[in-house]
């Protein structure tokens, strides 16, 4: 299974962008997804989670900043990132699991990243 995540690039504060994870090669639908972020120097932390049950998580650091939406049936999912901040930049990486339930986000597929930069 690889997931690939696009949309990111550079962008000025209180900016926007939207990532995009897509799934492929998985014979099983993916029932949850989430992004995850690693700044230089920074342990990689959790932005948003969704599964296919309707239960979202967000960091509080980007609660009412950040949107997660998954389509599902498709293995795809987004996270739309508005009033962009510097401490937003990093390398965004989607993550995505066959079950709904994720314990500590052993999630079973990773991208490989898309890089964020924000510019103050």
């Amino acid at each position: 299974v690889q997931l690939q995540a696009s949309g990111g690039g550079l962008v000025q504060a209180g900016g926007s962008l939207r990532l995009s994870c897509k799934a492929s090669g998985s014979p099983f639908t993916i029932a949850a997804m989430a992004w995850y972020r690693q700044a230089p120097g920074k342990p990689r932390e959790l932005v948003a989670s969704i599964n296919s049950g309707g239960q979202i998580n967000y960091a509080d650091s980007v609660k009412g900043r950040f949107t997660i939406s998954g389509q599902f049936s498709a293995n795809t999912g987004y996270l739309q990132m508005n009033s962009l901040k510097p401490e937003d930049t990093g390398v965004y990486h989607c993550a995505g699991n066959p079950g709904t339930i994720v314990r500590g986000g052993n999630y079973a597929y990773w991208g490989q990243g898309t890089l964020v930069t924000v510019s103050s």
